[in-house]
């Protein structure tokens, strides 16, 4: 039996690129400056610099998760059609999104038992998200059913490296991630945070470089020494605000590796207010286990 593939924008996937793969998205929230709430599921007409810029300057956001009854409605919409599901989508350890879509799936299957829901956690964000949504994808075009890709996506979750650096330590501050009076000793001796996401999601500092060339280049170094190139996962780019760091990031990369598909996005907001402007992250497929 065929089955759909659904994420949400925490993947941070090109609405352009999921439209041609037929990839399904449901929409995270976010309330800019106090406003209404909105979603950006159109990609290509977002206005990421002047979003960035204007939290740089001290403007706000506020996020929202994914309910329930968003997953079931979609859910139930699909098992009507005689679809069967698989949803991919971001790391429980940062979100309760995830534990929002296993309660809608367990009902909808009740509801359709002759129908397959299946729900995947990709302990991650972005495109350490975005990056299994493609494996996924490209495994289903191949023929490989529900079950192979579930099996697939669990060997690379276990591998897939996240690894960013932020530029303004207050927003990790806000988080939890970073004591108030570190964040701001390290602002004074320009210290960045070399952080992971861990094996169960969540966030970890793991190094720290002093300046921004040199969190950049340990980026880069971290991929260069650790990085699976026979994976056809490839490179993942994030940036918040940051275009420039971003293609130098590249250019490190590119010396070293000159083949291997790179993707770059702009942070997408829900995501991006949370690691703040000048967040950099670089996503790929390890030769080792992801841990810390």
């Amino acid at each position: 039996m065929s089955f759909h593939i659904w994420t949400d924008t925490s993947a941070n996937l090109p609405a352009a690129m999921c439209r041609l793969l037929g990839i399904k998205v449901l929409p995270f929230h976010f309330s800019h400056n106090g406003g209404g709430e909105e979603c950006c599921l159109d990609t290509d007409a977002f206005p990421y610099d002047d979003y960035y810029e204007d939290l740089k300057a001290g403007g706000t956001a506020t996020t929202s998760m994914i309910n329930p009854e968003a997953y079931r409605e979609v859910f139930e919409q699909e098992a009507k059609a005689g679809q069967d599901v698989l949803y991919i989508g971001m790391s429980s350890g940062i979100s309760g999104a995830y534990g929002a879509s296993v309660l809608a799936a367990r009902e909808v299957a009740e509801m359709y038992p002759d129908r397959c829901v299946k729900v995947f956690d990709t302990k991650g964000a972005s495109l350490g998200e975005g990056l299994l949504v493609l494996a996924a994808q490209k495994l289903q075009k191949a023929g490989a059913d529900l079950q192979k890709v579930l099996r697939e996506l669990d060997r690379l979750r276990s591998h897939m490296m996240q690894v960013f650096t932020v530029d303004d330590l207050m927003y990790l501050k806000r988080g939890g991630r970073i004591s108030r009076m570190k964040a701001v000793i390290a602002s004074v001796l320009n210290i960045k945070p070399i952080l992971r996401g861990d094996e169960e999601g969540r966030i970890v500092v793991t190094n720290k470089a002093v300046g921004r060339k040199a969190s950049i280049r340990a980026l880069a170094d971290d991929l260069i020494a650790n990085i699976d190139e026979s994976d056809a996962c490839g490179i993942g780019i994030a940036q918040a605000g940051c275009s420039s760091d971003a293609q130098t990031l590249i250019d490190r990369i590119r010396a070293k590796l000159p083949n291997l598909p790179i993707l770059t996005v702009p942070y997408e907001p829900v995501t991006g207010s949370h690691v703040g402007p000048g967040a950099l992250a670089l996503f790929y497929i390890s030769r080792h286990a992801r841990a810390v």
